[in-house]
């Protein structure tokens, strides 16, 4: 049986960041004007927004990725990282902006909608059904599908393989890494065009860390369009073709993660020096 997250497409070298940029994004450092990017896949356009009637939390923000790439979202705490990835998932009313997938107004739809649309989310919390098994929480994820799952899990099954020897063990009993294996397996299982990743590696040893990297690589390469928020920053724009810094709510830095890992400004105020 083939396995569609061992081929050939997306990125190529799990050890550096694609050199090229993306195809149509321009770098808007400090602007947090739209980038009105027709070529991107899922884009959160302009967003200004916060929870219920709450002041925003997002000021203009833009967040776009390209059919089988990976966009990561970095910054300080309090950013907005992990808001502007609800936004997009459409787990905050917008004030202002549009939210768009393969050219597709979104912006009205609840997140169910969005889930039968296409896109996966995995929470950064509680994102695992703790009492039932390995496999029923797989089983779980393709609640919105009626044709036959087995060849969607056993992909899960060859990349996760420790899934399968772990199948019927109870979710909660599993160690940190496997749990976020299982969360982003139950994703997959919905066959999404988009996965969202809420700080996948929070918690999690710097082995099992680049694992799960690994493993993110290898399902962006199937033509699966990732977009993840993470506090691992130089780790995450390693294997980024597109980063976006926030800072309170608006676009700081935007580019390839190459050249976010070199702008000196970057790597002195978010990296580290």
């Amino acid at each position: 049986m083939s396995n569609p997250y061992q081929d050939d497409r997306g990125n190529k070298d799990a050890s550096v960041t694609n050199p090229k940029p993306s195809g149509g994004f321009k770098a808007a450092p400090g602007t947090g004007h739209p980038e009105h990017n027709a070529d991107a896949f899922l884009i959160g356009d302009n967003m200004t927004g916060g929870y219920g009637k709450g002041a925003d939390i997002l000021h203009s923000c833009t967040i776009a990725v390209n059919k089988g790439e990976i966009a990561v979202i970095v910054g300080p705490n309090g950013a907005g990282k992990s808001t502007g990835m609800k936004a997009v998932f459409g787990m905050l009313n917008l004030r202002e902006g549009s939210v768009r997938l393969d050219g597709e107004d979104i912006t009205s739809l609840t997140p169910q909608d969005r889930v039968a649309k296409g896109m996966g989310f995995v929470p950064q919390t509680s994102n695992i059904f703790t009492s039932m098994t390995v496999e029923e929480n797989l089983e779980m994820g393709a609640f919105l599908r009626r044709d036959d799952i087995s060849e969607t899990m056993e992909q899960v099954y060859t990349l996760f393989p420790i899934l399968k020897d772990k199948r019927r063990q109870a979710a909660g009993e599993l160690s940190g890494g496997q749990r976020q294996q299982v969360a982003v397996g139950r994703a997959l299982m919905t066959q999404p065009k988009v996965l969202m990743l809420d700080e996948p590696t929070a918690g999690v040893s710097p082995i099992v860390m680049d694992e799960l990297f690994d493993r993110i690589i290898e399902v962006a390469r199937t033509g699966i369009s990732i977009l993840m928020v993470e506090q691992n920053a130089r780790q995450a724009l390693e294997i980024a073709d597109k980063g976006y810094v926030l800072v309170q709510g608006r676009n700081a830095y935007t580019d390839t993660g190459r050249a976010l890992l070199e702008d000196p400004d970057v790597r002195k105020s978010f990296l580290g020096g």
